[in-house]
């Protein structure tokens, strides 16, 4: 009997529900997944109504209030998913009104404040990223943020009037800052400023006008020579002017030292080993300093003469000095290594380390281009022995290179 009670209760719930919605006619679910039979404000904890069969699922902090809070009436579709129709603007819509650009559901803090900086085209790098964020954007309440606008003098104008150390309007200076100052630097003036033109070594100077001998800080050259000229003709060792030595000086001199003449100097031909000399004089003769090369025998020809062991004139040696000698620092120990590749291996092989000068294999000192194998392998019966079963063998150097000419056992 209770039980058909409750089935009647049930069937009359439903049908006043049929014949009378009060949540509209677009809820169409059971009562019974909200209501209980307590009556119509005793509601299921938890209701079983699924919200996320809506276009509003409950994530975050919406997981926890009350229905109601939203849905200020019995029907529900009256309510859209419209952050603003909950929650009042207290930016006084300085940032649009779409509040998920910048919070979540999950909490009002924003976390992510340098990516939505990109995402408007102003990206908080170096001293931008520090600073709090009424600095820039200054309002009654600290909460309007109006667009004040990409460009530094928006904000900056009173440092640009204010600057006089060079006094940047006087100087007719650009407003446009970052043609001076870099966005990366954490100040105005300190290791990224006057990053077009790096101001190390000598440049590191802290009076600008040491450069700048104007008011106009946009009529200097950045051209070496447009600086220096004093000290080019001042010059006397060597007397760069009397020299014609080319005024572009960087094609000598190294931008980011503290004086003209380092270990940097000369850089398009090393001045190491024995080139490593305090007197231009000894390479330069003349006052020209442009006309001598860089070729070893255009200063080394003398050497090349008077070389006798071997004789390198007589022998007709190539005068292309490092085929066989090593760098700068000494004429010797000197190796023709290319002697393995287009001669016979002395560097490899079984004649490497048996011999130690020259004269070892060459035995006529009026030519290389012979070459004796039985001044070392001189035992003649030995030999005969060995080469018992060779039809034309001979006791003869030609015999033997023509036979051995790269020095093995089992050449052809």
């Amino acid at each position: 009997m209770h039980r058909l009670s409750l089935l009647i209760l049930g069937f009359s719930l439903s049908f006043a529900l049929w014949a009378q919605n009060p949540h509209g006619e677009s809820l169409k679910i059971d009562c019974f997944n909200c209501h209980t039979t307590e009556g119509w404000k005793s509601l299921l904890e938890p209701l079983m109504f699924n919200h996320d069969t809506t276009s509003f699922q409950l994530i975050g902090q919406h997981k926890t209030i009350n229905c109601k809070l939203c849905h200020k009436t019995l029907k529900f579709a009256e309510t859209n998913s419209y952050c603003m129709n909950c929650h009042s603007d207290i930016h006084s819509m300085s940032v649009g009104n779409e509040c998920e650009r910048c919070h979540t559901p999950a909490s009002w803090l924003v976390n992510n404040i340098p990516e939505i900086h990109e995402r408007v085209g102003f990206p908080l790098i170096g001293a931008h990223r520090t600073i709090f964020c009424a600095e820039c954007h200054k309002s009654e309440n600290l909460l309007r943020f109006d667009r004040i606008g990409n460009e530094c003098v928006d904000c900056h104008l009173n440092n640009y009037n204010a600057t006089q150390n060079p006094n940047h309007k006087v100087s007719g200076f650009s407003t446009d800052c970052i043609s001076c100052h870099e966005p990366i630097s954490n100040n105005w003036g300190n290791e990224n400023f006057h990053f077009f033109f790096p101001l190390t070594g000598g440049h590191d100077l802290a009076d600008c006008k040491q450069c700048h001998k104007s008011n106009n800080y946009s009529d200097i050259s950045s051209d070496c020579y447009s600086c220096h000229k004093s000290d080019y003709d001042a010059t006397q060792n060597p007397n760069h002017k009397l020299a014609a030595f080319s005024t572009d000086c960087l094609s000598c001199h190294e931008n980011n030292t503290r004086r003209w003449n380092l270990q940097n100097f000369h850089t398009f031909f090393p001045l190491t080993g024995g080139h490593d000399i305090d007197d231009c004089k000894q390479c330069h003769k003349s006052n020209d300093y442009s006309n001598i090369s860089a070729e070893c025998i255009s200063c080394h020809q003398g050497d090349f003469n008077s070389a006798l062991s071997p004789n390198h004139s007589i022998l007709n040696f190539s005068t292309q000095c490092l085929e066989c000698h090593q760098g700068t620092n000494a004429w010797q120990p000197a190796q023709f290594k290319s002697h393995d590749s287009q001669y016979f291996p002395i560097y490899s092989g079984k004649h490497r380390g048996t011999w130690q000068t020259c004269a070892n294999c060459h035995t006529n000192p009026s030519t290389y281009a012979t070459n004796s194998c039985i001044i070392c392998h001189s035992n003649e019966s030995e030999l005969a022995r060995e080469h018992d079963d060779e039809r034309d063998y001979r006791f003869a150097d030609d015999a033997c290179f023509r036979c051995h000419p790269r020095g093995e056992e089992d050449d052809d």
